[in-house]
């Protein structure tokens, strides 16, 4: 039988001596429940195994919609929900409302993680996070069709453009009318951020602010790589790109129906999982770069908080250490792909026995190029809407990419005309 932290007084002198602590109900903010959340899974097997009951709240796919949900619910001091999912370049922006980690996990939770990774979950002295999974973009590619049209992995965006459009008119020569040549996340959220700063950094245009908090993206190099992305849309990439997320473009990857698609590693499971058109037929690589740049992934990932709101901050915390603890890591990644956060994962032989790329991969990881989020604080949110709206446009053709540059410059400077 389980007692809930809510039942009465009564309750409390009822409880036979012998019982350590009263069950608590926690509730948790996981992803948005779809194939790759893999996290309901994870707390429901918290909750059997330490008596608790956990409840699971889907939050929207979008980051930019789930980080509006999530201050929302700080900013009124909910008690709703205890533990939080949350993007790498939120720490610092939600920092004031979530609990000091170091007060509440238990002895040697928070050792063994990448260190960058703890020193971005860490604001002033506070560890606010622990780190989960983490990304970095990667470009997934059809082998066959590269074989079947002798063609290969490109190297630069511009090889990638000539070798989608190649494939892209042949086989819809041949009869296939639903084939695209590069699909990636084209709607104006958070996702395209991430693909945009690839592509101008990948051309040597920076990553618009740099890390002294200057405003850098009015330059050449940037407009040349957005002006060629803006190419892609109607041509190698359906109109509808504009509006897709991660999930849209893998949906038409993993049918069979593009060349190369831009995505996180988590892809790399769901699409060699039995039955899907395209096990066995597909590869990752490196990103392709500009035409005097240098690769560039993006780097992502979540991470687990706790709000300051909450009820039993220690026992979300006990939650928080069991999701990133080694074993559920290990698990994250044999099962869905997902990069761990702990150095030793990476040569663990039953995970790369399940996704050999991984091990491929930690470098990668590890040179992943950060958004300007440290750098511009609270102002982030700020900039990355600036960043996807004024790419979106271009993508759109609503303006030029000279005219999204621009615009982009002049809203960055008037966001930071105070300092960060």
């Amino acid at each position: 039988m389980r007692y809930y932290l809510r039942s009465s007084a009564v309750l409390f002198a009822l409880l036979p001596a012998t019982l350590p602590a009263m069950a608590a109900e926690i509730t948790i903010a996981c992803g948005d429940g779809g194939a790759a959340d893999f996290c309901p899974t994870l707390a429901e097997r918290w909750a059997d195994a330490n008596g608790h009951q956990v409840n699971i709240v889907t939050t929207p796919a979008s980051p930019t919609e789930k980080l509006s949900l999530y201050q929302q619910l700080l900013g009124s001091q909910s008690q709703d929900v205890d533990v939080l999912m949350v993007d790498i370049v939120w720490p610092g922006l939600l920092a004031d409302h979530l609990v000091d980690l170091n007060d509440y996990l238990p002895e040697g939770a928070a050792d063994g993680f990448i260190p960058s990774l703890m020193d971005n979950n860490t604001v002033q002295g506070k560890l606010v996070a622990l780190p989960w999974f983490t990304d970095a973009g990667l470009l997934y590619y059809r082998q066959d069709l590269l074989d079947k049209y002798d063609a290969d992995v490109p190297a630069t965006w511009q090889a990638l453009t000539d070798t989608a459009r190649h494939i892209q008119q042949s086989e819809r020569d041949a009869g296939n009318a639903r084939m695209h040549g590069f699909v990636f996340q084209g709607r104006a959220y958070e996702g395209l951020t991430t693909n945009a700063l690839e592509w101008i950094a990948s051309y040597g245009g920076g990553t618009f602010v740099d890390a002294d908090g200057q405003v850098t993206i009015n330059n050449p190099q940037a407009v040349e790589a957005i002006t060629l992305a803006a190419s892609w849309v109607g041509d190698i990439s359906p109109e509808g790109v504009r509006n897709y997320m991660e999930e849209e473009a893998r949906g038409v990857f993993q049918a069979g129906n593009a060349v190369f698609m831009r995505n996180w590693p988590y892809v790399w499971s769901l699409g060699q999982a039995d039955g899907t058109p395209i096990q066995g037929k597909f590869g990752v690589a490196p990103l392709p770069r500009g035409s005097e740049g240098q690769s560039v992934a993006t780097l992502g990932g979540w991470n687990w908080a706790v709000s300051r709101y909450s009820e039993h901050p220690d026992i979300a915390a006990n939650l928080v250490a069991y999701l990133a603890a080694e074993e559920q890591q290990k698990a994250h990644a044999i099962e869905f792909g997902r990069n761990p956060t702990r150095p030793v994962l990476y040569e663990n032989a039953e995970v790369l026995e399940a996704h050999p790329f991984i091990g491929e991969l930690y470098e990668t990881v590890m040179n992943g190029v950060p958004r300007p989020a440290s750098v511009t604080g609270e102002a982030y949110p700020r900039v990355s809407n600036a960043v996807f709206n004024r790419v979106h446009d271009a993508l759109s053709g609503d303006i030029s990419p000279e005219q999204a540059i621009q615009q982009l410059d002049s809203e960055l400077a008037r966001i930071g005309r105070r300092g960060w």
